[in-house]
Formats: C-alpha cells, structure tokens, sequence
C-alpha cells in the first residue's frame, strides 16, 4: 500500500486502495547485492553476526511484512494473499517460525503509533514522503513529509545500529530488525516517485501544496498512484526495474555504484541528503510528463515522445538502483569502520 500521509481521509471516503512497492523485490535484491559487494570486512562481519543473512536476501524485508494482517480481535497474522504471489516470492527465507513471529510483532508494534490509514499500519507510511516536484530539496516543513516518512525512518534505524533508542513513534525491537530495514528503505528513497511527487487540480495543472491557498488533499497523486500511463498504475511503472538488472548485481553495476560519491557530514544528516538528491532526480523522472484528469483524484499521463520516455526512464533507474547500493554500503561500513 502506498497512501500519501496527507490524502488519508479523502481517500478513506471514495474507497480508493492502491498497491505499489518501491522497485519491487527485484530491485530491492539488487540493491542489496550491490552493498554486499563493497562492504568492508569488518562491516560485513556485523551483519552476517547481526543479521544471518545477505543484505540481497534481507532486502525486500519491509514488503515481506505487508503479508501480515490485523485480526478483528486485534491479533496479528502472517498471511500472504494466495492471489498476489508476487508480494512473497522474494519472502521465503522469512517464512519459519522464528521470523514469522519476527515479522507479525514487528507490525503489531508499528500499527497504531502514528496517523495513516484505517485499516492499514503505520509501518506502511515508513517507506515514502511525497514532496512536491517544484521544490528541490527535502524539509520538514513541506506537506508529504512527517516525522513517520522514510526520512525519519532511516534515522530511527541509524540509531539503533549506533546504540541509541529509536525516536517515536519507531518501534525497532533490535539490530537485526533495524538493518532489515535499512537494507529496505534506503532502496526505497532512491526510488523517485517515493520521495518526489506531482499535485494535480482536476483538470491537471501541477500545484504547489506549499504555496498560496490550504493545502487541497484533492490534489495528492499519492506519489503517482493515482496516475495511468495507457492502464499502468504510474508509480508502479517506476518500481519495476530493466529485466536486465536480474535479482542481483553483475560487475557493470557493481561499477557504477564505485563512481557514486561519499556522503559527508553526520550519519544522521545522510538521509535528508539522499532524500533531496531524488527529488533533484524526480525532476527528470516528470520532464515530459503532460497530466489530464478524469475523475475525481484520478488522472492519466501522456509524453510527446513515449518512447524517448522510457528510455530515459530506464538510465534513471539504473543509475538510482547503483547510488542506493552504494549508499547501503557506505552506510554500514561507516557504523563498522
């Protein structure tokens, strides 16, 4: 599920329910291969002790506890939904007891800590902010953040790992859990339309929900999934990755992750950086990008030139997926020197 934090209530009124999950499983697996590779030794001997698995495997943990439903007596459940295999593929190492049970107190304790959605927990608003496409960097004082987005998420995770508590309203249980998410969000944040998004009046003219008027939650395109490209769910069209990429990194992607810079400054400050360098890079991911509306919250996108579109759409994910490995990798290995 991706609701934008602030179309909540409008949404909840017309019934509107969209899927999507940033990259997909395969694009998360990548990622993690890709920050497998360049960790350091060191950095690489505290997650194999801290989490028993590959960051490649690790990954797509955070949409492996989607599966997890909310009981009506208020129990929690791990039960993947037989018509959408797709959302469990990548989510078998999770599968035993132990992390079964892992997965289920994960989200009972992240269900109710925050504002979302009725009927879905918190745990689902960590993965995005939704920052209107005319600003060129992330702050805290925009509508589509809150201190529950994904920014705040990878903070919370940070300090964990740096053996600190995590702020509210986290709820991370221990390292292991911290990095399952880490390996997860920071491919996430890459991802453009999961920080950078467009607002739309009816007939689809971009609006900025941070100037003149309140802010409308009529015009939240909940970070595009309320757009069609010719039938596609748009925001889905950016979670999946080239085929070409795999399920894990080959030596030309490993390349392109080396050429991506250090992040500087303090650790906790990193997330805000990478979150503002995607929404430079959501820039792009909209150049071109012309909106009409047809209905109410719903619109539909066209391009002079397709399929020029795609092209260049490809060459961002590409490069997007290289940075967030790289940035996993830079990450830990700055946490275990």
């Amino acid at each position: 599920m991706r609701i934008s934090l602030f179309v909540i209530g409008f949404l909840v009124g017309v019934g509107l329910h969209e899927s999507a999950f940033g990259w997909g499983h395969e694009g998360h697996e990548v990622i993690g291969s890709i920050a497998d590779q360049k960790l350091s030794a060191h950095a690489r001997q505290q997650v194999s002790q801290i989490l028993g698995f590959e960051l490649r495997i690790a990954a797509p943990w955070a949409d492996c506890v989607r599966s997890v439903v909310r009981n009506e007596d208020g129990s929690f459940k791990y039960s993947p939904d037989p018509k959408h295999p797709e959302y469990t593929v990548a989510c078998t190492s999770f599968q035993t007891p132990a992390e079964i049970a892992r997965m289920e107190d994960y989200v009972s304790r992240n269900w109710s800590n925050c504002s979302y959605e009725a009927g879905h927990g918190c745990d689902e608003a960590y993965h995005f902010a939704d920052v209107a496409v005319q600003h060129a960097r992330y702050d805290r004082s925009y509508v589509g953040t809150s201190e529950h987005d994904i920014v705040g998420a990878i903070q919370a995770a940070i300090m964990i790992l740096k053996n600190m508590p995590a702020p509210p309203p986290f709820s991370i249980n221990d390292k292991k859990e911290a990095l399952f998410l880490l390996a997860h969000f920071i491919g996430d944040i890459h991802q453009p339309l999961h920080v950078g998004s467009v607002y739309l009046d009816s007939k689809g003219k971009l609006i900025n929900p941070d100037l003149g008027a309140p802010d409308d939650p009529t015009t939240h395109t909940a970070g595009g999934n309320l757009i069609s490209d010719q039938g596609t769910n748009f925001h889905t069209e950016w979670d999946q990755i080239p085929p070409a990429l795999g399920r894990s990194a080959d030596a030309v992607t490993v390349r392109a992750a080396d050429a991506v810079p250090n992040t500087t400054g303090p650790l906790e400050t990193w997330p805000v950086v990478w979150a503002t360098d995607t929404i430079v890079t959501s820039h792009s991911a909209f150049a071109g990008a012309a909106f009409a509306g047809v209905g109410a919250s719903r619109w539909v996108v066209t391009f002079a030139d397709r399929q020029q579109y795609v092209n260049d759409q490809d060459k961002i994910k590409q490069a997007q997926i290289a940075k967030a490995g790289a940035r996993l990798a830079q990450l830990l290995n700055a946490i275990w020197p």
